[in-house]
């Protein structure tokens, strides 16, 4: 029987301008496959794109740093869609206000030195703030290990998310490895890329304590930096890495973390950098 198609009745007009399903396919593979191919090798690589690792990301690309992050949800932004005890309302220390109104977030006095703000416009503001300054994200894939080369993080190993939830007997899919300067822990409390070189032996780490937020926020910022030689600890993988206490939901501690962590990768490109200038001279 043959399949009826609908036609534009008298006087009506097509809206969008006609492809072809396979054309759409091509755009796709086409674009993802050239920027990706560009991308196996950055300057940095953030694994994880929560508020640390957005507000880092964002900083370093704004600086002109070849940025990429690396995403095992199919959203980013983490814990900053949503606040405590599925309240989407989100709470910040003074002086986290500030980054607010760098970022054109809304945000609301609660009391002196408390501030809140709607998490999924704060949470859209970044993302948009990160990609518009540069960063490129690679959601749906999983960090699954550190690229070790003469004592120094140089990269990371990937595979697509979905991988892991699959049965073992089907699972025989290798990972991939991308290369960078600089690799940033921003995955959480998990601490995923640190943690993988703890089961090495290369690492010994902590577990975040109970909470207390007034020691927790100042703690994470002090300890944000390079835990390993090409490895930098952002946000709550912090005080998983130290011990330090949680801090629950509030933010302004992880959006200080994220920007710490960049102005210490800044550090090390730069000083890598110098490092090649010097040798090209000699040379």
């Amino acid at each position: 029987m043959p399949i009826a198609k609908a036609s534009p009745r008298k006087g009506e007009t097509n809206m969008f301008e006609k492809t072809r399903e396979a054309s759409i396919s091509r755009a796709i593979l086409r674009e993802f496959a050239a920027w990706f191919d560009d991308y196996l090798t950055s300057d940095v690589i953030v694994v994880g794109a929560g508020p640390s690792g957005l507000i880092a990301a964002r900083d370093l690309a704004g600086s002109g740093f070849k940025t990429l992050v690396v995403e095992s949800n199919n959203y980013l932004g983490g814990g900053f869609w949503i606040g405590g005890f599925l309240m989407n309302t989100l709470t910040f220390r003074a002086p986290g206000q500030k980054i607010l109104e760098e970022l054109g977030i809304p945000y609301k006095k609660a009391e002196e030195g408390l501030f809140t703000a709607d998490g999924p416009h704060a949470c859209s503001k970044l993302i948009s703030a990160a990609c518009d300054a540069g960063v490129k994200i690679l959601n749906m894939a999983k960090f699954d290990d550190v690229v070790l080369k003469n004592n120094r993080v140089e990269g990371v190993v990937i595979n697509w998310t979905p991988v892991s939830a699959l049965p073992r007997q089907i699972t025989c899919v290798d990972p991939i490895s991308l290369e960078s300067a600089v690799v940033i822990d921003a995955t959480g409390h998990d601490a995923h890329v640190c943690r993988s070189l703890e089961r090495r032996g290369v690492l010994k780490l902590a577990d975040f304590g109970p909470m207390d937020v007034n020691s927790s926020e100042d703690a994470v910022v002090e300890r944000t930096g390079q835990i390993y030689p090409g490895l930098i600890v952002s946000g709550m993988a912090v005080s998983s890495a130290y011990g330090i206490p949680r801090m629950g939901p509030t933010f302004s501690g992880m959006l200080f973390s994220g920007r710490k962590a960049a102005e210490e990768t800044r550090k090390i490109l730069l000083a890598k950098k110098s490092n090649r200038e010097e040798l090209v001279t000699t040379l």
